[in-house]
């Protein structure tokens, strides 16, 4: 464990065969307006450019790190090796392919030691695979406790800044299940009290064609075995938050 660093924000990426993106990634984050930051890389055995595209950005700029996994176990794991080697007072989360606008670091820095909390997220826009916003922007809450997220998964892993001298490391690592991040979200929440939502439009999410198509089925596999296994609902509780979360779910794609 690095020692911790107060007012830095440790940003991990998870890199698998992200050489399409990868550059921009880095590009939008060396220019954020908030500059006191680290850029953590995590490769989990990427077999195309990526490790070169990351480490030829390193040699320009101390703050980017790239971080090699000895073999690939998935986004959870590579994003817990880069927790385990952050070195800021803050953590904030990022895929690979996700776009930041310039100001996204700044306000939720400001927002989150404004409101004294350990959890903040935001909102975002879709985009298409070249990164054009496509207008459809997903409105957060100011407040969400972990009832209400049962209901309503809302919260984007590049939308989120924690605060690691209010919430354990221990509990922002991500199990190896599916949809782990969700899963992470709401034991931060059932644990450490309610998150707060940032209504502004700062993150990207990049979806390409084989996304905007992608299974539903799968999906909502994914959230019934999150409350069945993960959260121990019952069959009933689970059916009344999954009508909530599939209302919702729709809204958002729409």
């Amino acid at each position: 464990m690095m020692d911790r660093r107060a007012g830095l924000v440790s940003i991990i990426v998870p890199v698998y065969n992200a050489e399409r993106f990868i550059a921009e990634t880095i590009d939008y984050v060396q220019k954020q307006t908030y500059e006191a930051w680290e850029l953590l890389l995590v490769d989990d055995c990427s077999t195309d450019q990526s490790r070169a595209v990351i480490e030829q950005k390193a040699r320009a700029d101390e703050r980017v790190r790239l971080i090699v996994q000895e073999g690939n176990g998935g986004a959870a794991k590579a994003r817990n090796r880069g927790i385990w080697e952050a070195r800021g007072q803050y953590i904030c989360f990022l895929d690979a392919d996700d776009i930041w606008l310039p100001d996204k670091l700044k306000v939720e820095l400001d927002y989150i030691r404004k409101m004294q909390a350990g959890f903040v997220f935001m909102g975002y826009e879709f985009a298409d695979a070249s990164g054009e916003g496509l207008g459809k922007v997903v409105h957060v809450p100011a407040r969400i406790t972990y009832r209400q997220a049962l209901k309503n998964t809302t919260i984007f892993t590049s939308t989120v800044m924690i605060d690691r001298d209010r919430i354990p490391d221990e509990d922002i690592c991500m199990p190896c299940i599916e949809s782990e991040d969700t899963a992470t979200w709401w034991r931060i929440l059932k644990k450490h009290g309610a998150g707060y939502g940032i209504d502004e439009n700062l993150v990207r999410y990049r979806r390409s064609a084989d996304t905007l198509s992608s299974n539903k089925l799968t999906a909502v596999r994914r959230i019934w075995n999150l409350y069945r296994r993960q959260e121990r609902l019952s069959v009933m509780r689970s059916a009344y938050c999954m009508c909530f979360w599939a209302f919702r779910a729709v809204l958002r794609r729409i």
